[in-house]
């Protein structure tokens, strides 16, 4: 059986080929490997918007985001998936926390 590195990098070859059903039985693959497979889960959700399955996309990522609240990318990503959908508040709401997150990581990084 194929490891999840494996397994995310053909499903980064199936998005790419614009392959996302495809894409996205391989992600879910990859996290049955590992079900806190960053990686994956934001592949997964990048698949769920290109189908326009903003719903889809926006439940994973905040479920996601209860396991890893500092993932500045996955707020970004759901500031994204709420514009899509036109939920401007929570999309503004997402898109400050991922800038609180950056300002908070720089920050961090200065100080040693």
């Amino acid at each position: 059986m194929a490891d999840k590195e494996e397994l995310y990098d053909e499903a980064v070859d199936l998005y790419a080929d614009e392959k996302y059903d495809e894409a996205i039985e391989v992600y879910k693959k990859a996290l049955e490997a590992d079900p806190r497979y960053a990686d994956a889960i934001h592949g997964l959700t990048m698949c769920y918007q290109a189908k326009g399955d903003f719903d889809a996309a926006i439940d994973l990522t905040r479920k996601y985001i209860e396991q890893e609240p500092e993932d500045i990318l996955a707020w970004t990503n759901l500031s994204m998936f709420y514009q899509k959908k036109g939920m401007v508040p929570e999309a503004e709401k997402a898109g400050a926390e991922a800038r609180r997150l950056d300002w908070k990581r720089q920050l961090k990084e200065g100080k040693h």
